[in-house]
């Protein structure tokens, strides 16, 4: 009637169900490797089906089944008919005894009658082809034998719930074929302290090299039904067994606003309060509380040999946690690999609200917002749907929705768990939907733009292409990509990029810091009120605020040089213009007003003045952090706009004095290569710098003297003219004399196929361009190659100049 579940393994799935097995199989298989996981005892199928046979409730069941409706309209009164029936029968004498028996040796074992988790476990739980996940009950701080029996019985009802019925009906599933075992666990007090979920894959884009953590206080329902704006992490799971690295390459704080707590300790019934405000400034967990849950997600995912969907709980009275729930996970690992769609909004309208994106496409239609599931008839199909929150009782609505927008949750939640198996785009977190949305109104739900996902007003037009990686060219020059957003970071590792080319710090600065570090260093010294307190509310939970600008770059370099190591992520210091500089908070103070910020105080020239050396020590010291701290060592520094030799010296001087040494631990220094100076003098920059990266924007601008920026002149300004390519071809003559790295990172070789044919042609070997057009620019350099080898050896400036005329 009952088993131990350290006598339990995986493969016994039609015995206790899918979640007691994998519970049994983790205290009996994983213990050596450290993880903690309740001890307990599970009823067994057979128990249950005696259960049903002792009470004759098949044929009842099945009658009151059969009467359900194909459309589901009657689904709540025929449930609730089989509950009722279910709740009112006995359970078998010798069910009785063995639970009690159980029971009573847990008492043994600890030393006092335990509190007690009541689980319920479908036989068909976890199937690849149909997750049971959210379907049934669990009953948390169970205390006694009769409480127990009680919580049994009602776990078996659970079976027949609204939305298991409807589960199984749409999954194919014989009304009586699944049956149900109860788990029965030490209950972990996370009431006292946290709890949340763990995926050992990015349940966005599919990365395996990323451990999702999200946290809430309290019971763990907050997390999973999405009541809640939970802490995030994100943990780079190759560098987890490096000695002395954090590599936490993503920390966010959420909101964490409810929290589920006991009514009272002898009830055990639980209830929503609000979350005191410390506890809302703190993290859950701290850093040696993500890193060891990440190393137990990998090992449980390397020991079930498949990504895994897992939840966790810390106990307050013991500071211990342990993982109680483990299931594989059934979306991002059931993709097909090779095949990657894109989706780009080629025109869209106001932007209306954003929030968590969940998958990465794009959906339009009108808006229909609902309270409660209870109106599902008010629904129409195809519409958005937008609401509070959702759990199981919403699956009916969503399977009907084009999109699903909440204004709670986080990705681990009930929303985003349904929405990623439906295909459907989703926006959870998103605050306040309900109140800015309103019935019938048009609105685009993109997730497609990174991390945060957002909707916009109308109907957008939209672009879909469909990428076969399998098929993309070999090549000996190479192609890597361009980004800025550490929020897309992970969209693009299916791309077989060979790194970064050029990470922007300019845009997590503006949009993730949006302080001026010089604000930050100077706090203290800023009159105007508004602006400090705009200061305090981006600073929120650090004591040093300059420690908020280094953390934040930090991690946002690292979220991307993680996507790709260990391929080089060559990361550009900021080249912010002081207009740009002076719209940052707390910019105004701290920035000249110049005629010509493009050509003023801008790249090198600002990183050993006083008026910003100290911001450039905050740029240093993330980037310092980032490779040694966090382990990306695939970073690689970048200086723009770099005017002379004697300014080279000065800004290695000082990037020396933050620790920051060329060649040491590996660090590579580079160059743009954007002034007629850089190239006048590329052998003696050679000697200070490991690469050049070409910046064909500013060397066209600079050659021809022509603003890049006016539409008068913009007929002039080409990279494909032959001053222009006369330079670049000079540049790349003496690097490859000095054996200097060189690339280019501009988006001339997206635009003309000719002008990447011309790079090749002259032997640069990289060429960094946007993700979505990597295959077209990979494609030319394959040609161009394929020319190469064939062709006579003529001029390459010749072929350019013929291919323009």
């Amino acid at each position: 009637m009952i088993l131990w579940l350290s006598d339990i393994r995986r493969g016994e799935v039609g015995t206790v169900g899918g979640k007691n097995a994998s519970l049994g199989e983790m205290i009996g298989g994983l213990k050596s490797a450290g993880i903690r996981v309740p001890s307990g005892f599970a009823t067994t199928a057979d128990a249950y089906r005696s259960f049903i046979a002792a009470n004759d409730l098949e044929d009842k069941i099945r009658g009151a089944l059969s009467g359900l409706e194909d459309d589901l309209s009657n689904l709540a009164k025929v449930g609730a008919a089989v509950r009722k029936l279910v709740l009112k029968a006995t359970l078998p004498a010798a069910l009785k005894e063995a639970i009690t028996r159980g029971y009573a040796g847990m008492t043994t074992e600890i030393g006092h009658q335990p509190d007690v988790a009541v689980r319920s476990s479908a036989t068909a739980e976890d199937l690849p082809e149909a997750s049971f996940a959210g379907q049934l009950e669990t009953y948390l701080n169970v205390r006694g034998e009769k409480e127990l029996l009680t919580a049994c019985k009602r776990c078996f009802a659970s079976l027949f719930t609204d939305r298991a019925i409807s589960y199984r009906k749409n999954h194919g599933f014989d009304r009586m074929e699944v049956a149900l075992s109860v788990g029965v666990q030490r209950m972990v007090r996370s009431d006292l302290a946290g709890s949340g979920v763990m995926f050992s894959i990015d349940t966005e884009t599919g990365f395996p090299g990323i451990v999702l953590i999200n946290a809430g206080w309290g019971l763990g329902e907050t997390v999973v039904q999405g009541m809640i704006d939970p802490d995030e992490y994100n943990v780079f799971k190759p560098l987890l067994d490096r000695d002395g690295l954090i590599p936490i390459v993503h920390k966010a704080l959420g909101t964490k606003a409810r929290k589920m707590v006991y009514n009272d300790e002898k009830s055990g019934r639980s209830t929503l309060i609000d979350t005191p405000q410390e506890e809302r400034a703190a993290y859950v967990l701290t850093d040696a509380e993500v890193l060891q849950l990440s190393r137990w997600a990998v090992a449980i995912e390397k020991h079930y040999g498949q990504p895994m969907d897992m939840e966790w709980a810390k106990d307050g009275k013991t500071g211990e946690i342990y993982i109680v729930q483990a299931r594989p996970e059934t979306v991002q690992s059931r993709r097909e690999a090779a095949h990657l769609k894109t989706f780009h909004l080629n025109e869209k309208g106001e932007r209306l609200l954003s929030g968590l994106a969940i998958g990465d496409a794009i959906a339009a239609g009108s808006v229909c917002r609902l309270s409660s599931a209870q109106e599902i008839d008010r629904f129409v199909k195809g519409s958005v749907l937008v609401t509070e929150t959702t759990d199981p009782d919403w699956v009916p609505i969503m399977k009907q929705a084009a999109a699903i927008i909440t204004n709670h949750g986080g990705r681990t939640s009930h929303a985003a768990i349904v929405s990623r198996e439906l295909g459907l785009p989703a926006i959870v977190g998103a605050g306040c939907a309900t109140a800015k949305l309103t019935d019938g109104q048009e609105v685009t739900v993109s997730c497609a733009e990174g991390d945060e996902g957002t909707v916009y007003a109308g109907i957008a037009e939209v672009e879909e292409q469909d990428i076969d990686t399998t098929r993309i060219p070999t090549t000996r020059t190479k192609v890597m990509i361009n980004l800025a957003n550490p929020a897309a970071a992970f969209r693009w590792w299916q791309l077989p990029s060979d790194g970064v080319g050029l990470a922007r710090m300019e845009f997590i600065i503006g949009n993730l810091i949006k302080i001026h570090p010089m604000a930050l260093v100077h706090f203290d010294t800023i009159e105007d009120k508004d602006v400090c307190a705009a200061i305090e509310v981006l600073t929120k939970g650090f004591e040093d605020k300059t420690e908020f600008f280094v953390d934040t770059l930090a991690r946002g370099i690292a979220r991307i040089a993680a996507a790709h190591f260990p391929n080089p992520v060559i990361v550009r210091m900021s080249d912010f213009k002081t207009n740009e500089y002076a719209r940052l908070i707390g910019g105004a103070d701290f920035e000249p007003q110049e005629e010509n910020p493009m050509l003023g105080w801008r790249g090198a020239s600002r990183y050993y003045s006083e008026g910003y050396r100290q911001g450039f020590d905050l740029e240093c010291r993330a980037l310092r952090r980032c490779r040694d701290k966090i382990g990306l060592t695939n970073v690689v520094l970048m200086i723009p706009f770099c005017r002379t030799l004697d300014e080279a010296d000065k800004v290695l001087s000082v990037m020396a004095a933050n620790g920051l040494i060329r060649g040491k631990d590996g660090l590579e220094i580079y160059v743009m290569a954007e002034i007629p100076a850089n190239v006048i003098l590329a052998g003696r920059f050679a000697e200070r710098f490991d690469g050049f990266s070409i910046g064909s924007n500013d060397l066209t601008q600079l050659v021809l003297g022509v603003d890049r920026d006016s539409e008068i002149l913009s007929g002039l300004f080409d990279e494909r003219n032959d001053a222009v390519t006369a330079a670049i071809a000079e540049l790349l003559a003496k690097a490859q004399k000095s054996g200097t790295h060189t690339g280019i990172c501009g988006q001339a070789p997206s635009d003309h196929p000719e002008f990447a044919r011309f790079l090749v042609d002259h032997g640069i070997e990289s060429i960094s361009v946007t993700p979505d057009s990597f295959l077209r620019v990979k494609e030319q350099v394959a040609v161009a190659e394929t020319m190469l080898r064939n062709a006579p050896k003529r001029s390459a400036q010749h072929q350019l100049s013929n291919r323009q005329s």
